[in-house]
Formats: C-alpha cells, sequence, structure tokens
C-alpha cells in the first residue's frame, strides 16, 4: 500500500475547474425540505470505489437510519465520489471504469444515491475541496434547500461519509493538516461508519480529534459486514465468486470489460 498523501500541503484558496463537458448531478437531490424544524444534510462518500460494493452502498442505508432516529438532521440526497487516477495509489482502476460501476450501482439499486464525477476527471483534489465543491454547487448554483409552503433558502449541510479508518488517519500525526481538519470537521462534520472486525480504539482515535467531537457521528454495524473491494479484486483474481457481494450488473460490467482478472501484477494486493 503506497504511503499515505498528506491531506491539505496547499492552503490557497479552492479554485474550481472543472472535467470537460461536467454538469453537477442533481436528479435525485431533493431540494424541497420536509421538516423545517430539521439542518438538511447531503452525504458524501470520497473513496477508490475499485469496485464499488454493497458495503459502500449499505454505508448510506446505515447513516440514513442514524440520522432520522439520532439527529436533527434531514437527508437531502447521497454522492458517491470517486477519487482521481493522480491519486497514485497502486492498482486504482481507472476513473472511467470506477465512475462507471459506481453509476450503474446507484442508478439501478437506489432511489436516492447518485455519483459526482467531477473529483475523478481531474488532477488529484483534497478531501476539503471535494466537499466545498458540493458545497458551492449545492447552496451557490442550486441555491440550497427550499422550506415547505414558502420561498424561504436554507443552506444544505455536506457531511462526510465514511468507515472508521478514516478517523485512524485523521488522529495519526502528519497524515491530514491541522487546517484540513479543521475545515472539514469543523465546518462540515462526519458520519463515521465502524468497520466489521476492526480492533481500533475509537474512543482513542476520537480523542485525538477532541475539539471537533461534537461534529463526528459513530455509527455501529447492527449486521456485521466486512465485504471490502480488496477482497472482491483478490475473489475475482482467484477465480471465485462474486456474485451477492456486489450488485449484479457491475458484475457483469467487470465481467464485460475483463477488469481485474488475470492481472496481479498490476493490482495492490493489500489494497
Amino acid at each position: 500500500m503506497s504511503a499515505p498523501l498528506l491531506e491539505g500541503n496547499d492552503n490557497s484558496s479552492p479554485h474550481f475547474t472543472a472535467p470537460p463537458n461536467y454538469t453537477f448531478p442533481h436528479h435525485r437531490l431533493n431540494l424541497l425540505q420536509r421538516y423545517p424544524e430539521k439542518q438538511p444534510i447531503v452525504l458524501v462518500a470520497c473513496g477508490s470505489f475499485s469496485p464499488v460494493t454493497y458495503l459502500h452502498l449499505r454505508m448510506f442505508e446505515m447513516a440514513l437510519d442514524y440520522v432520522r432516529q439520532n439527529t436533527d438532521f434531514e437527508v437531502m440526497g447521497g454522492y458517491t465520489s470517486p477519487v482521481s487516477d493522480q491519486y497514485k495509489k497502486p492498482g486504482l482502476l481507472s476513473a472511467h471504469h470506477r465512475v462507471n460501476m459506481c453509476t450503474i450501482a446507484t442508478e439501478q439499486t437506489s432511489q436516492w444515491l447518485m455519483v459526482d464525477p467531477w473529483e475523478a476527471f481531474q488532477s488529484y483534489q483534497r478531501t476539503a475541496v471535494v466537499l466545498d465543491h458540493f458545497d458551492h454547487e449545492i447552496n451557490t448554483v442550486l441555491g440550497g434547500a427550499q422550506l415547505p409552503s414558502s420561498d424561504e433558502r436554507r443552506h444544505i449541510r455536506v457531511v462526510l461519509l465514511a468507515g472508521s479508518d478514516l478517523i485512524s488517519t485523521m488522529s495519526e500525526p502528519g497524515v491530514w493538516s491541522e487546517t484540513d481538519l479543521d475545515h472539514i470537521l469543523g465546518k462540515y462534520g462526519t458520519l463515521i461508519v465502524e468497520r466489521a472486525g476492526s480492533d481500533m480504539d475509537m474512543d482513542t482515535a476520537t480523542e485525538a480529534l477532541a475539539r471537533w467531537r461534537h461534529n463526528i457521528f459513530l455509527m455501529p454495524q447492527l449486521i456485521q459486514n466486512d465485504v471490502s473491494s480488496t477482497k472482491v479484486r483478490l475473489f475475482i483474481r482467484r477465480g471465485l465468486s462474486v456474485r451477492y457481494l456486489l450488485p449484479a450488473p457491475v458484475i457483469d460490467y467487470i465481467e464485460e470489460h475483463s477488469l481485474y482478472a488475470d492481472d496481479a501484477s498490476n493490482y495492490d494486493k493489500k489494497g
């Protein structure tokens, strides 16, 4: 596995460029609030998604349940944001295929999830900048959420959705810059899904991020699921079935394009 990329080594103001022919997807984004007493939010998951699995999709459903039962938020939409090829992770499949697989998965298995290709088809973008991009598109360009029976508009908060390994890296000195941590956790916040079988001490990890604790929401997995893209790739290379680990149309796409198979030298076995 490659060494962690230092987040936030460029503290300049975000300059939003866009890939050719890019349009921000919002066909499933709900801009009309049902519950005006709640704060509208949008969930954003960043990652490789190589390939997207049922656990990636399940994370959004877990977050939806958690938000409904434990917070004063109202979820208006959810997005996957596949990382750029310039992330330089060993074995990273091309953004073209990763975006296509995420699109197939969300469009054919969900009624509210979307894929934003903005991050994928350009140079590497820091997580803080990616979240700023969503905030700009949703609130500045689209105008945020409209209150019911009113012309009043309300700011939609962008919230980062991730696995517990994110908190692990954020609590490790030198991986993320203090500036970006404050920007991500202070301005946006994060919903963290515990990883099945993880021996990470969540209390220790969050203690290191204590100043942002009010914006860190920890969600237990009520049904343990340890499916990962790394394991899926390994299964494919070994000729094992991956049915019911990821959506069937994604498996069909992988088979149609002969992805991951018979090329162990080019794919990172450790993920």
